[in-house]
């Protein structure tokens, strides 16, 4: 195959691709990607406005208008979640990070290059985040300063009770930091009912833009006290911040393309009902993707009372003549795209249920699974214990 010949799926998007059943990138609409045909000069007014319009959008799924700002970055959501610590964190405030994947060790990770101190508050990742234990550590340890949390961990699919931390953190006067990158515009984060300093999520998973953009809504008056704490000068929220306040332009070259393609994915966010339409289609896949892999003899890691309704980690069947990359590649050749488990505490394989994607999308996800297995000669999945 050359690099000229498009590989041919039995399943695709309207746009010949393969869907998507991944933590992101995602499958997008058709009007997103054509939303990107156009070129825009980063001080050209008409991108301006459009620029104020998806910020003052943002804010607004947040309830967060007079009490709290959103400030745009370039890049991944990583590089969000970098800006975030580097700068609501100062060099001498003390870090608890609540744990339970490999989202929550990746900002260890950050802290560690920060030289941010940090304790870590660790459980299993099919297990949320022990509110407990964060209550106990805040109350014994009074040099704690600030407390992070990922509100989906996309390592296994689990919600993790993020009003709860909210009123722990809160009541102990010190300061929330969120991850939501996975959450925010399917799941409800209302800023008049969590606490938090800052949040960060970004322009594709549930808000099905292109990636390339992230974000942070930050109350305004904890993002005042961050000047001149970031160690690093394009991951600079608060200079961001000032120098959008004065003139509405980026510090830097924007991605223009990737914010026309989110203006249009947040218009079709609204028409969709917002979160609670885009939550609840989310919420139909997961069940129908979830009842149609167990029907089938697949186990879910999680039970449905902390299952999120994101992506979903299925244990790896014990069968010998399941093989992942056998499977992998059959569903590709199908047209569906899934993804690796990333468990410690498990053999898995994740599948989403999020970006433009429907039942009927679901059910010829299903379809092709029993093809594969057909293929393999398994008539029942075997689960090890």
């Amino acid at each position: 195959m050359t690099n000229n010949t498009r590989e041919k799926v039995t399943a695709s998007s309207p746009t010949g691709d393969p869907y998507l059943l991944t933590p992101g990138p995602l499958t997008t609409s058709p009007t997103v990607k054509q939303a990107m045909l156009h070129d825009y000069g980063s001080r050209d007014s008409t991108f301006i406005d459009l620029n104020a319009r998806v910020l003052k959008r943002l804010l607004r799924i947040a309830n967060g208008e007079g009490t709290h700002v959103c400030v745009p970055l370039q890049g991944s959501g990583t590089f969000v979640v970098e800006a975030m610590m580097g700068c609501f964190v100062p060099a001498d405030g003390k870090v608890l990070i609540l744990v339970n994947g490999a989202y929550g060790h990746r900002i260890a990770k950050i802290c560690d290059y920060y030289h941010r101190d940090y304790l870590i508050q660790e459980c299993a990742e099919d297990v949320p985040v022990n509110t407990e234990e964060l209550d106990a550590t805040l109350a014994s340890d009074p040099a704690i300063s600030h407390v992070v949390v990922v509100y989906c961990e996309t390592t296994s699919g689990i919600l993790n009770p993020l009003r709860e931390v909210s009123d722990i953190v809160a009541r102990h006067q010190r300061s929330l930091l969120i991850d939501a990158m996975s959450a925010f515009g399917a799941i409800a984060l209302d800023a008049r009912e969590i606490t938090f300093d800052a949040m960060v999520a970004s322009s594709n998973k549930c808000l099905e833009g292109a990636p390339g953009v992230g974000f942070c809504i930050a109350r305004e008056s904890a993002l005042q006290q961050t000047e001149g704490n970031s160690p690093s000068l394009s991951l600079d929220l608060y200079d961001q911040w000032r120098a959008m306040e004065k003139n509405r332009q980026w510090r830097f070259t924007p991605p223009t393309h990737v914010l026309l393609a989110f203006a249009q994915a947040l218009s079709e966010f609204d028409d969709e009902g917002g979160v609670e339409g885009r939550g609840n289609r989310y919420q139909k896949n997961c069940d129908l993707l979830i009842s149609g892999m167990r029907e089938m003899g697949f186990k879910t890691l999680l039970p449905d009372n902390l299952q999120a309704p994101i992506i979903i980690t299925f244990h790896m069947p014990a069968n010998p003549e399941f093989k992942f990359n056998a499977f992998y590649d059959g569903l590709r050749e199908q047209g569906y795209v899934i993804y690796p488990g990333k468990l410690t505490v498990a053999d898995s394989f994740r599948m989403g249920c999020i970006g433009r994607l429907g039942l009927e999308q679901m059910q010829g996800a299903l379809d092709a699974v029993a093809k594969i297995l057909a293929k393999f000669g398994i008539d029942k999945i075997i689960n090890a214990e």
